[in-house]
Order: C-alpha cells, then structure tokens, then sequence
C-alpha cells in the first residue's frame, strides 16, 4: 500500500486487490486503514517520479496520434480523431494499445468515446475494459456510473451524496437550471457538476490539450548585405552565441551540440556543427568550436540570413567554483576535450568507458570523449583488483605447480623463467553463456609476485577433463606496477 500527504494525515494513494478485499480504499487514513486491516505494509509514494514517468509514456504514445497528455497521476489523454483508422479502426487501435503497454509490463483500462469526459469515466468505472462508447448511446452509457466518474472533487461528490444523487443519471434526471442554481458559486470545474456534465457529454468543448515540448532555441539574424568572407560569418555567429546563450541561461539550460546555417542568395545552404563533451553555454567556449569548421561553408555569392539551433540541450545549472569565481580543473579539462574534438576530429579524442560485462577484456571500450558515459551496473559486494595495464589479446605462458592443481610456482612468459614467490587466487570467472559458443571454457585467475617484485595477472584457461578441450592453457593477462 503506498502512500502521500492527506488534509488530515497520511491517506492511502494506491493498494493491491488483495487490500481492497479487506475494505481498504483510496483517500483512506491510515489509521483506519490499519483498523481494518493491522497487517498492511506501507511504503511512501514517489509522486513526482510517477508524474514524470507518466509524462515519458505519454511521449511515448504519440505512436498513435500526435495528441497526447498525461492525466493526473494515472492516467493518458489521446485525441485519436483522424488516427484510428490508420490503425483499422477504434477495436483494432485499442487492442494494439492494451498489447503495446502489456509488452514493456503494464496493465491498462482502456475506453473510446465521443467526449474526453465520457472515455475517462468509462476508462476509470466502467463495467469492462477496452470498451468503445458510440456517439448516439453517450448518454446511456454513462447512466449507470457513480457521478465521482464526472471528475469530481471529494467535497463535491459527498454533496451530492446527501442530495440523494449518486449516479450519473440520477444526475441527468434533476433540471439543468436548478442544477446550474445550486452550484453556481462553483467556480472550478471539479466542483461544478453542470458545466462537468456538459463536457461529458459533449454539450460543452473540451479540446485535448497536449504537453509539447517547448521549441529548441534558435538565433537568427537577417543580414543588410550578403556575406562571404570568414571573418564577417565570425561576427555575426558572436552575435548569435550571444543571444542563443541568453535565452539558454534563461531556461536553464546548456549545449551539448550546435548548427551554424547560412542560407545563401541563390536559395541555398549550408551549415556546420559542433559538440561539447558536457552542456555549456559560454559564448566565447563555444564560438572557439566553430572557428575551425567556419572554412568549410560554402557561402557561394553570400550569406543573407544566418541562424544558430540547439539541436541537443541539456539541464545546467549555475554554478560558482570557489569564492573568488574562477573555474575548476574538470571544468578546464572539459573545455580541452572540446577543443581537441574540433580541431582533430570526434574519432581521433576518445576515453574508456565501463561497459556491462564481468568479462576483463570486455568491461571497457573506448568511444568519443565529447559523449556522456553512462550509468553501468555494478555488481554488487566489493570490488576485485584489477592490474594498471591489460594485455589486449592475452599472452600465452607455460606454469609449473608445486602441487598438482595448487597455485603456481613457476611463471614461464615471453622466454623468460619466473619463480613465484607469493600467489593469490583462484578467482574463478565464468563465460558469458548468453552470448558464448557451448565449447567457451572457464578462467582460474591468479595475482602472483615473482622473486624480483614484478607483479602478473595470470588466468588458468579450463579445467582438467571439463569435456571443452584438451589440457587447460595458460595466459598473462595484467601487469601491476
């Protein structure tokens, strides 16, 4: 059972069927709750990342109609008008949206009608789910639903309650103009049931407004004369930073890739871009990235309009480094990543990144250092050492045992002999089944020292008789300093 802030107290937000078996309903305190049912566990709602992710699947649902919303706290809002039949109507467009959700593991109740009002009372209360309200029978489906289904607030509805009014129908019956008299002081619409009744059922508008996202900013300028030459393009791509970089302080935001476009006299273009390897919005930084690509626009007979677009934004805020204002190292090394990518190339800067696989040679990978890394899953428990320096393949190596199947005692590698003096291991590591042949043997790791202090990375290939091969091979894998 989850739950958030009440008027009064904690209040149950959501609760599995098997709670609301014992009579436990949303809205509910959590004492009563407790009364009726001692066991229950609770757990504190995350409402703003529900909110958040509830806006995430409305974007994503835009693979159905380009007018989406998110809907309180658990719901979506679709204006399907135009798009149903692109999908072989209403039946066959919510049997696609019930299966998409069960796909990535969510179950939905879904409802099509007339009016925004009349899908989400029958989304919401409605006998079955998917079901499809045609327009001439709106008002008898609706008749038999409680009238909390007209999107009422709880003070309202209790109102009504004690009126002797609990159906939608019960609702319909009462005149309108007593109706629009008695809750006329009313003002929003949760709490006015005569303007609620008449978006449902469609004698009142209630156009579908979706959540956009705002427009990436962009810089124009328009030009007095057409300009070709280098320095001119320099000048006016200052004046643009300028204002692209205000208006991306003002949301709050930073670059992490921009677009220089000139468009020429004869009605051509053309354009250049760069990248940053964190989000930034300092204009003279940024015009430092173009001025080694501003070569390559072709301007033709002149530049008559430039313009400068944000293509990919980022959250950033405003930071001060130290009391005296100056910038941090990161923030330097960043700037020098910059400015290598721009002046080599994305493919000659690159930086190892962490990878998800518990095999040595595959938890890293190098790629543009201008890209963010990522989060990688970490396993759990303490970290195993690894040497400074990975040998990229493994080289092979003969090993003599003190014992048989002890630890070893001698290192053979590159024609040189190395008695071992000290030896930790095995730490055994597994091939990765999901994506390894059947025939893909085990390693035996070892961290050994040798009489002069070199430190090895030695892994043992198989075991005696594992039916993968022959004997098991040897390999040094690391070097420690």
């Amino acid at each position: 059972m989850l739950l958030r802030d009440g008027r009064h107290g904690p209040v149950i937000h959501d609760l599995t069927p098997a709670a609301a078996r014992h009579g436990l309903a949303g809205g509910m305190g959590i004492s009563d709750a407790r009364t009726l049912l001692p066991s229950v566990q609770v757990e504190p709602a995350t409402l703003e990342a529900d909110q958040a992710e509830l806006v995430r699947l409305a974007r994503w649902a835009l693979r159905w109609c380009p007018w989406t919303r998110a809907d309180g706290a658990d719901g979506l809002l679709l204006d399907t008008t135009g798009s149903d039949h692109l999908w072989g109507g209403e039946a066959a467009m919510l049997a696609a949206m019930v299966s998409a959700f069960a796909r990535i593991g969510l179950s939905v109740r879904a409802a099509a009608a007339p009016t925004l009002g009349a899908a989400w009372a029958l989304a919401r209360y409605g006998a079955v789910s998917p079901v499809i309200c045609a327009p001439d029978a709106l008002s008898q489906t609706l008749a038999d639903l409680p009238v909390v289904a007209l999107r009422l607030d709880e003070e309202t509805v209790s109102l009504l309650h004690r009126l002797g009014l609990k159906t939608v129908d019960a609702l319909q019956a009462v005149s309108r103009t007593a109706l629009v008299r008695r809750f006329r002081e009313r003002a929003p619409d949760e709490a006015n049931p005569a303007r609620r009744l008449d978006q449902t059922l469609g004698r009142v508008a209630e156009p579908l407004m979706p959540e956009m996202p705002p427009p990436a900013p962009r810089a124009l300028r328009q030009l007095v004369e057409p300009i070709v030459d280098v320095d001119s393009v320099s000048q006016v791509l200052a004046e643009l930073l300028k204002d692209l970089t205000a208006e991306m302080e003002r949301r709050g935001q930073g670059a992490r890739r921009l677009r220089l476009t000139g468009y020429r006299v004869d009605g051509g273009t053309a354009s250049v871009e760069t990248a940053a390897a964190r989000a930034n919005r300092d204009p003279d930084h940024l015009a430092r990235l173009f001025r080694d690509r501003l070569e390559g626009l072709d301007a033709g007979f002149g530049f008559e309009v430039m313009t400068l677009d944000a293509l990919v934004l980022e959250e950033m805020e405003a930071l001060q480094w130290d009391l005296s204002g100056g910038d941090s190292g990161d923030l330097d090394l960043t700037r020098l990543i910059d400015r290598l990518t721009a002046r080599l190339g994305r493919d000659a800067v690159l930086r190892p990144v962490e990878t998800a696989s518990h095999i040595p040679e595959r938890a890293s990978r190098f790629r543009p250092a201008d890209l963010e890394a990522g989060e990688v899953p970490r396993p759990k428990g303490p970290a195993k050492p690894r040497p400074v320096r990975l040998l990229r393949p493994p080289e092979a190596a003969d090993v003599l045992y003190a014992v048989p199947d002890g630890p070893p005692a001698r290192l053979v590698w590159r024609r040189q002999t190395h008695r071992v003096v000290r030896s930790e291991g095995p730490e055994r590591i597994a091939p990765e089944w999901w994506r390894e042949r059947s025939t893909t043997r085990l390693r035996d790791y070892y961290r050994v020292e040798d009489a002069e202090g070199r430190r090895y990375w030695i892994y043992r290939e198989g075991l005696p008789g594992d039916g993968r091969g022959g004997a098991p091979r040897w390999f040094v894998h690391g070097l420690d300093a």
